[in-house]
């Protein structure tokens, strides 16, 4: 363990744990980072921590996780205390210190003029090690209330949720439609950037607290929402935002043009040894991936593992700036160029191109090109795109996958067949200051009321409804509230 230095920001560079070689990494679908870490480094990474009088790095987590008291902690080798902190206010750190990309470093004080504190590296190795410690077990608890709730959706806003419930004491049931538990943690984000097991074993020491898994039962279409009110004593809508935005133009109906997440979900599962239906792989093909954010960039990098021949990421936005604008200040996350771990494995990538058809030059029925536009946007004081402004059109390029990773509309509301949800004109479920729905006794949580957002803010949206849930039931609640930001991150990441 490192002396006790109070300039230990000035005294330590950054370091980071890093990734494994991009050449090497991009032929497995082992895990991309590093995975071996030292304690001593990680020790002196914490002294780095300037203990600041306003913790800003806290104003740019959005649950409000205790990071200058699990550094300080860290550096004094006080692992274990350092995990409960952590667990205070983040029920599963390994699912943010493997995927946020942590809003919280361009938020800490250091970031305005130097290098930040490793927070997100900190984080992962306090839980890594208390899962090889054995310090992470079942809290089940003490009693029970005699209440039931009902979660629907499995992923780490309804864990969060169904965690938080049953430590209250409530009998939980979380319902998935899929066949296994975990949502997008599991199908959504590939095998090299969250290995599965990780999100297995929380899923067994929630199961070991008392809550119940059911897979393959699909709320509205299995069992109708009114019936599972019927069963239950409050249910709460995790279902996520999984409406793929599209791309409307001549020719989205030929083959070999998929949504980005039906092509990671597909590799998901063949690496899982499940069944997958007919959906295409980039082997030997050339590839154009739509989309510049976290699901575009784990497109990439699956193509490559895949054994693609070529592939492309293009973006509609214009290349960000190597510098800060003048508009986008510390501690906001900086919108600066950054290339991708899965463009630092290969690949090209374009700017400013907006697809205006999809083309099939040998009359198959599959796509061969992509015709593009290159175009720069007028916006209004949102930053919402306005008007276009056409620069060059006839813009060919060779494609024979395409991956449409634009984002998301919403969550997929048709399954729940009930006209009595009400929706909001941003496509999400309306809900009151007590996160309930139209529906009494019906709350929501997660994307399915705020819009496709980040893992980190999942869980601190599990964590609230979990609150409010308890309160509407008890009349009270003891569970901790999420100490969310007013200001939450940039979406530009993606998930």
């Amino acid at each position: 363990m490192s002396e006790n230095h109070p300039d230990g920001f000035l005294r330590h560079p950054r370091r980071t744990i890093g990734y494994r070689d991009a050449r090497s990494r991009a032929r497995d679908y082992r895990q991309i980072y590093a995975l071996e870490w030292d304690q001593n480094e990680l020790s002196t990474q914490g002294q780095r921590c300037m203990d600041c009088g306003v913790p800003t790095c806290m104003g740019g987590c959005p649950i409000g996780n205790l990071i200058p008291e699990w550094n300080d902690l860290v550096y004094r080798g006080l692992w274990e205390e350092a995990l409960a902190r952590l667990h205070a206010t983040n029920n599963f750190p390994e699912f943010t210190g493997y995927t946020c990309p942590a809003p919280c470093e361009p938020a800490c004080t250091l970031a305005s003029n130097d290098d930040a504190v490793t927070i997100k590296d900190i984080e992962r190795a306090i839980v890594d090690r208390g899962w090889e410690e054995g310090w992470i077990v079942p809290r089940p608890p003490n009693e029970r209330t005699g209440k039931r709730v009902a979660v629907v959706g499995s992923g780490p806003a309804g864990l969060a949720a169904a965690q938080q419930l049953n430590r209250a004491g409530h009998r939980v049931t979380v319902f998935e439609r899929n066949d296994v538990i975990g949502g997008l943690m599991v199908y959504g984000i590939p095998d090299f950037k969250f290995a599965k097991h990780m999100v297995e074993r929380r899923v067994q020491q929630l199961r070991d607290e008392g809550i119940d898994f059911r897979t393959g039962v699909n709320i509205g279409v299995d069992v109708p929402l009114a019936q599972l009110q019927a069963g239950f004593d409050a249910v709460c809508l995790a279902i996520g935002a999984l409406r793929s935005r599209d791309v409307a133009v001549p020719g989205r109906d030929l083959d070999g043009i998929l949504f980005g997440m039906e092509y990671l979900t597909a590799e998901n599962r063949r690496q899982a040894g499940r069944p997958v239906d007919g959906v295409d792989d980039a082997r030997g093909r050339r590839v154009v991936v739509l989309g510049g954010g976290d699901t575009g960039a784990d497109c990439v990098a699956t193509a490559h593992r895949q054994g693609a021949r070529k592939v492309l990421q293009v973006s509609i936005n214009p290349r960000p700036p190597e510098e800060r604008p003048a508009h986008n200040p510390w501690p906001q996350q900086p919108q600066t160029y950054r290339r991708t771990y899965a463009l630092e494995e290969g690949g090209e990538e374009a700017f400013s191109l907006n697809v205006a058809a999809f083309v099939d030059t040998d009359g198959d029925g599959r796509v061969d090109r992509i015709e593009c536009e290159r175009v720069d946007w007028n916006r209004d004081r949102h930053g919402r795109r306005t008007e276009k402004i056409l620069r060059e059109s006839g813009i060919g390029i060779p494609a024979d996958l395409v991956l449409i990773a634009i984002g998301f509309e919403g969550p997929e509301l048709a399954p729940l067949h009930d006209a009595r949800l009400t929706i909001t004109q941003r496509n999400v479920l309306e809900t009151d200051e007590r996160k309930m729905s139209s529906i009494p006794g019906v709350f929501v949580a997660g994307d399915a009321s705020r819009g496709q957002s980040i893992v980190v803010w999942a869980i601190g949206e599990g964590r609230d409804v979990a609150r409010q849930i308890d309160a509407w039931l008890m009349g009270t609640s003891r569970l901790p509230a999420s100490l969310q930001t007013p200001n939450p991150p940039s979406p530009q990441r993606g998930l």
